[in-house]
């Protein structure tokens, strides 16, 4: 079998590169070993799909935690806008939500894979495993399968993701053939993962969501290394959510560092007093622990109560002056010392993968092999929550697609 582009990968920086190939005239090959494409899409934005965002282009480098100024070109070759005209021009329609994420007005990842899929119509889609590169003269010849087959190609758009959500299929197996061929692969860890957090109170919490919060996260030293205003949920044995998942790009593993939740972020330690105050006076004869109802979610006040360390007995008009303000302080910086991350199988991507100095930021064409290109979550390339994983995925399959 003979092409002019094989992509190895059917997620969507996969589907972009082959689509956008086979309409330069491209004879193209998608490869993809699972059954269907795009599985690891149809999970994202638990199953809604923040395709992008609605910032200005320019502003995307901000939300980039890994090598931003790489993306400069792929970031401008595809921006957000043209983006959000792919799937319009394709019937899928958006709409912007809190944070400028951008989602199918229809909260269906399905309808973005439809899209990707009509994308690419002319596009030879082959469910098997590629196992190997033919590589002659420092330049792509062609592409070997599990089942013997060899297709002849002068390029090749590697897309095979990460190694986070290795059920989706992202197992690495793309990091291994461009490191067969002399390509580097930095350290792949988590990325946009959950936090373990050391105690008792995460599990007693297990469930609950917070929203409107603000959330901070500081170093042994108590620098400020991270905030973020928004919504969490704590699970059972630590804390994830869209603030949290963004958080942990600058956890470092085997350092103490400190998760400091702001419980009443709209309100300063004085206003939060005075509201304090009249639910005190509202509550004058009931005890502490049943005088929080109007203040905190139902879950969360037996941790807060022992927390205080103010007697759960106490009739609230007993609470002294001192008491109150620690319950203020405590409603203001709820802290939890971070015991690790979560493991790469809770992540949504992976930090890690191809180095960016082998590859050329202009085209995606490696520096090393002749007619190799990456694309996608392979590339040491990530960025918070936020729809600006996708645009990476978007803008570097779009670029490698036009010049494969």
């Amino acid at each position: 079998m003979i092409a002019d582009v094989v992509v190895i990968g059917g997620g969507p920086a996969g589907l972009m590169a082959a689509g956008v190939a086979s309409q330069n005239g491209r004879k193209t090959v998608l490869i993809e070993k699972n059954s269907i494409l795009g599985k690891k899409l149809l999970i994202t934005g638990k199953g809604r799909c923040n395709v992008t965002n609605g910032a200005d282009i320019s502003e995307f480098f901000d939300f980039i935690v890994k090598n931003p100024r790489f993306l400069y070109s792929a970031f401008y070759n595809f921006t957000n806008l043209d983006v959000i005209n792919f799937f319009e021009d394709k019937g899928i329609k958006l709409k912007e939500e809190r944070g400028k994420r951008i989602f199918p007005v229809s909260d269906r990842s399905n309808d973005i894979l439809t899209g990707l899929k009509k994308h690419i119509k002319d596009v030879t889609v082959i469910h098997g495993k590629a196992t190997g590169l033919v590589i002659e003269e420092n330049a792509v010849k062609g592409v070997s399968l599990s089942d013997g087959t060899v297709i002849g190609c002068e390029s090749v758009v590697l897309a095979t993701g990460g190694v986070s959500y290795p059920l989706t299929g992202s197992t690495g197996e793309g990091h291994k053939l461009a490191k067969k061929h002399g390509h580097s692969v930095t350290e792949l860890k988590p990325a946009l993962v959950p936090l373990v957090l050391y105690g008792k109170y995460p599990k007693l919490l297990e469930g609950l969501s917070l929203r409107n919060i603000s959330v901070k996260l500081y170093d042994e030293n108590k620098k400020e290394l991270y905030s973020d205003f928004g919504e969490m949920l704590f699970t059972k044995n630590g804390v994830s959510g869209p603030v949290i998942l963004s958080m942990s790009s600058f956890v470092e593993d085997n350092k103490k560092m400190t998760l400091s939740i702001d419980l009443k972020p709209a309100l300063d330690e004085e206003k939060l007093e005075k509201r304090i105050l009249s639910d005190f006076e509202k509550f004058a004869n009931k005890n502490f622990s049943n005088s929080l109802n109007e203040l905190l979610p139902k879950k969360l006040i037996p941790v807060v109560v022992e927390l205080s360390g103010i007697n759960p007995d106490t009739k609230v008009n007993q609470i002294t002056r001192a008491e109150r303000k620690t319950l203020v302080g405590l409603l203001k910086n709820l802290s939890f010392e971070i015991k690790s991350k979560g493991d790469i199988e809770e992540a949504i991507i992976t930090d890690g993968g191809i180095s960016v100095k082998e590859i050329n930021p202009k085209t995606m064409e490696s520096k090393i092999i002749n007619g190799l290109f990456f694309a996608g979550e392979i590339i040491d390339v990530h960025g918070y929550t936020g729809g600006f994983n996708l645009q990476i995925a978007f803008s570097t399959g779009y670029t490698a697609g036009m010049n494969c």
